[in-house]
């Protein structure tokens, strides 16, 4: 077998033809954060505590830790890979507070720490407790926007984008992607003491969001955009307040995520949901069914959405009476990121086959429910396991591939 194609000609040709679509089989691939090596983690570790460090030692690690992760999900046999997230220095969704002006950090009292809000965390007291001690919760600082919003982290993205086409070189794989924050995930619990109103503080994210999205289309990937909170937020609003309240919340996060997105081909954009990922009891989440309609008006090309944990696999029935739009794509967790259990490759296929029976096989793509790692030192399972899962994913692919083709 000769060389890949010139990277750039296969991401030219990609763009031209839009999102990959299972034609011939079922693809896979995972909503994107990996689990960090621990050279990396030092680097980072160094970064996040204001110690000195080699930034040029750190370059060359990232490069070197991109193309590894990249080279190993191609050998596990990942259709449409990413860089693992390596990239970001703070969580998937706080790394943001070093790409955007305007924000600043100030002590956060414990009685007052926004992430330790919710029914769920309200109903279940004192398991969290324990979660949080186990986890080594202990966020000190809460996020204040201060000045004008403005995107800043052109050269940072740059190097992402860099290190992953890099690393791209040497495997063969159907399409890469970036997985980043959508507007109303980017730097959850913000509070604004700059904007007139909490609306226009997050429309000014949009529009600062605009150059990080664009961006990454340019290069030729894939973006993903990240939304835990458009759902987890029903856990944290009601109550007190009503469902109708977080409905028409939910919508104006909508609307302003379309506008942020305005201009960007639909079908090189992915749209990840989930229920915020950690491992609890997940009572007082939303059902999909109540907000399907919603994250279908999501202007993309493909909706990746949790649905292998016990608390929403049921939901695959939602597919049955709603209806797919033409063109689009549904990329379902199908093994769990959050449980150390490897899923038994026939239990994958069945997940695969039920909904690709509703959707039609040629747009359904296999994926997890969320990332294996929450951010740079935070994992939900061991590493070994996290392969396990891959090689559980692809090997389920295939018998439903076989089933669905026969």
């Amino acid at each position: 077998m000769g060389p890949p194609p010139n990277l750039d000609a296969r991401m030219d040709l990609a763009f031209a033809l839009g999102m990959k679509h299972s034609t011939d089989r079922i693809l896979t691939t995972h909503v994107g954060s990996l689990i960090r090596p621990q050279p990396l983690q030092e680097f980072l570790r160094a970064k996040q505590a204001g110690k000195s460090f080699d930034q040029s030692a750190h370059e060359t690690c990232l490069k070197s830790s991109v193309a590894d992760i990249v080279r190993q999900q191609a050998a596990a046999g990942i259709d449409v890979v990413s860089d693992g997230e390596f990239g970001k220095s703070i969580s998937w969704s706080q790394y943001m507070l070093e790409r955007l002006s305007g924000f600043a950090r100030r002590p956060v009292k414990p009685d007052a720490n926004p992430f330790k809000r919710g029914a769920d965390r309200e109903k279940f007291s004192e398991f969290y407790a324990e979660l949080d001690a186990h986890d080594g919760v202990a966020t000190t600082s809460e996020s204040i926007c201060v000045g004008p919003i403005e995107y800043t982290g052109q050269a940072e993205l740059a190097r992402d984008i860099d290190n992953l086409k890099a690393a791209l070189k040497n495997v063969k794989v159907e399409e890469a992607f970036l997985p980043v924050a959508a507007p109303a995930s980017v730097i959850p619990d913000r509070k604004n003491e700059y904007y007139k109103s909490d609306e226009e503080c997050l429309q000014a994210i949009a529009d600062a969001m605009r150059t990080e999205y664009r961006m990454i289309v340019d290069a030729g990937f894939l973006l993903q955009l990240d939304d835990a909170r458009n759902a987890v937020t029903y856990d944290r609003m009601v109550p007190p307040a009503s469902f109708e309240d977080y409905r028409r919340w939910l919508s104006l996060q909508v609307d302003v995520l379309n506008h942020a997105i305005e201009g960007i081909p639909e079908d090189r954009i992915r749209y990840h949901v989930c229920w915020g990922s950690w491992p609890g009891p997940h009572t007082t989440d939303v059902p999909l069914k109540d907000i399907v309609d919603l994250i279908l008006k999501v202007r993309v090309g493909a909706y990746v959405i949790e649905g292998a944990n016990p608390r929403h696999e049921h939901e695959w029935k939602v597919w049955k009476d709603v209806k797919l739009p033409p063109g689009r794509v549904l990329v379902p967790g199908v093994i769990s990121h959050a449980t150390n259990v490897v899923e038994h490759p026939e239990l994958v296929a069945e997940r695969i086959v039920r909904l690709a029976k509703f959707v039609g096989r040629e747009n359904v793509i296999a994926g997890t429910d969320c990332g294996f790692a929450q951010g740079p030192f935070h994992r939900r399972v061991h590493p070994s396991i996290m392969w396990a899962k891959f090689e559980a994913l692809v090997a389920g692919a295939r018998l439903a591939s076989k089933e669905l083709w026969n």
